[in-house]
């Protein structure tokens, strides 16, 4: 498996915890504090973190694949991009496991 493949999963980890948060503080504004920017800052994020949710997913699920997880070890660092904060903890949790195992793969070697 390619050092790649964790990096991006990482960042995508991140942004969708950073904006998943974002928006559970702006529903908090929204709703709870009675905010009035709120609304439109909430909308935005939503979006946001939607369509990054996707790549996110898509990101994932090729790192799973490729590290042969099982169905429920996938199912669990997927729906980690929906409760806030949990992505960080998972990413971090799946990089400790993996890092071992990218940086213990050894390198293509051209065949002459």
């Amino acid at each position: 498996m390619k050092k790649s493949v964790l990096t991006r999963y990482r960042v995508m980890a991140y942004v969708t915890g950073v904006l998943l948060v974002a928006l559970t503080l702006g529903m908090i504004g929204k709703y709870a504090l009675k905010m009035g920017g709120a609304a439109d800052f909430t909308q935005v994020v939503s979006i946001a973190h939607g369509w990054l949710y996707v790549v996110y997913l898509i990101f994932a699920f090729d790192l799973g694949s490729k590290a042969k997880w099982p169905v429920k070890k996938q199912l669990w660092v997927l729906l980690a991009g929906t409760i806030p904060t949990a992505a960080f903890f998972v990413e971090r949790r799946i990089s400790r496991e993996l890092e071992a195992r990218v940086e213990g793969a050894e390198p293509a070697v051209a065949k002459a």
